[in-house]
């Protein structure tokens, strides 16, 4: 019996392209196995959208490497992102692994990964745009986006829900669309299926994920898809919280807006995709918008829910930005009243627009910026969770450590955001509590039950 671990980094929308890999696997016979040193085979599932993921996901790839050494551990493979994204390249500069698998190699993984074992030596994927790839008939479109069965790797109260793949935007400091393809919309009754399932497996809350969630449905003809998804997946017993990821700003309406405020089992929760808030850099990145139409988004939800999470992330160091574009981001950060703010170097990436840019920023001046900008953000966060105090909300208990049980309230999401820590009572996961905010650390809340 062949045993298979996987080990998935990177983003929630990978995380589900393993538990897709994982069924597959799982349907031709091979046994998934938690512990990678009991595995025959061990599939690294990579990222590759920034210097850092890279080296995170090459050093994983070398410390499985190892496993061979020590344990019975006969491959090691690699796929996901940074796989597609450089291909013979990878191999070359990593003989360590066994395979270096493509997004297209996913259909019939399980032959794959037992041609491996067997000794046969298979071709990385050629580098492509995959932007070129995009089906052009409603048939082709359809089964691109086709639904592919699940295998849970984890058993947590909250799960991913794929709800499209690509993107079509052309941000210049991104590459994503490049090895992910264009945008292509799942349809409704598929996504509603798998929240149905999801739901049979004790999911009490599903997180949309996609590079790009604003833009379902546009595909389809529909741009309001994605208000009567949310709407559909509302009417799913078992499902308790709907919550949704990257939104972007320049695509948001207000009746997405209305639909997160108002539709039942939707959490008020907001995570818009800024980037910056300089409208002259703004537009060097291919994005749109500036710190007045972005403050005066976040001040008609507040107004409409002062309660509401509101979480984005920055790029600091782009190429040309003046000290006054960074100061204005400053300004805008200390405005905005944001629950949580992820803060990122600009990473000159490969096959990007901005590649070749000239005004490049020196490393020292990216760090010094990223550093101060860090250290408000940090001030910021604490501030507005202490703004908290005295809050009744709800919290979904995700687990218990160190006798106090833990989860999210509604305005923290998975992963990303603070937690919610409950210092007196028995719980299980899954449950909601109401609390009471009593204080807080840092991002993390500490509360009561009513």
């Amino acid at each position: 019996m062949t045993k298979v671990a996987i080990i998935s980094l990177g983003c929630a929308r990978n995380d589900v392209d393993s538990e897709e890999l994982a069924a597959k696997l799982k349907a031709d016979g091979l046994i998934l196995e938690k512990d990678p040193e009991k595995a025959d085979a061990v599939l690294v599932n990579t990222c590759g959208f920034i210097e850092q993921a890279k080296k995170d996901s090459i050093d994983t790839l070398l410390e499985a490497s190892e496993l061979k050494n020590s344990s019975g551990v006969k491959a090691v493979v690699a796929v996901g992102c940074m796989a597609e994204r450089y291909g013979a390249e990878l191999e070359q500069a990593l003989p360590e692994a066994d395979a270096i698998l493509g997004f297209d190699d996913y259909p019939d993984i399980a032959q794959k990964v037992m041609r491996i074992l067997n000794g046969e030596k298979l071709a990385a994927p050629k580098v492509q745009d995959r932007r070129l790839l995009l089906p052009v008939t409603p048939v082709e479109r359809k089964q691109a986006a086709k639904f592919s069965h699940r295998t849970r790797l984890e058993s947590g109260p909250s799960s991913p829900l794929k709800i499209a793949s690509g993107c079509d935007r052309r941000c210049t400091f991104c590459a994503i669309p490049r090895f992910r393809g264009s945008y292509i919309s799942r349809s409704i009754e598929e996504i509603v299926d798998e929240a149905h399932w999801l739901a049979s497996e004790g999911v009490k809350e599903v997180f949309l994920v996609s590079e790009n969630t604003t833009s379902y449905g546009k595909d389809l003809g529909d741009l309001r898809s994605l208000e009567k998804l949310i709407e559909e997946l509302a009417k799913i017993n078992g499902l308790d919280w709907i919550r949704l990821s990257y939104l972007q700003p320049a695509e948001m309406r207000p009746s997405l807006t209305k639909s997160i405020l108002e539709t039942e089992k939707v959490v008020p929760y907001f995570d818009l995709s800024f980037q910056h808030a300089s409208n002259s850099l703004l537009r060097r990145m291919k994005r749109f918008g500036s710190k007045d139409e972005f403050l005066s988004m976040i001040s008609e939800i507040r107004t409409a829910n002062p309660a509401a999470g509101i979480r984005s992330n920055f790029i600091v160091g782009f190429v040309q930005e003046s000290e006054s574009e960074f100061e204005e981001l400053m300004s805008f950060i200390e405005l905005a009243d944001l629950d949580s703010i992820g803060i990122f170097e600009y990473a000159n990436e490969d096959n990007t627009a901005a590649f070749d840019y000239e005004g490049q920023i020196s490393s020292g001046e990216k760090r010094q910026r990223f550093n101060e900008l860090k250290f408000l953000a940090e001030e910021l966060i604490d501030q507005r969770a202490a703004s908290r105090v005295g809050e009744q909300t709800q919290v979904l208990i995700e687990g218990l450590e160190d006798g106090q049980y833990f989860g999210r309230s509604r305005h923290q999401g998975p992963d990303v955001d603070g937690t919610t820590h409950l210092p007196m009572g028995k719980y299980k996961v899954g449950q909601l509590v109401n609390i009471s905010v009593t204080s807080n650390l840092g991002a993390d809340l500490i509360g009561e039950e009513l």
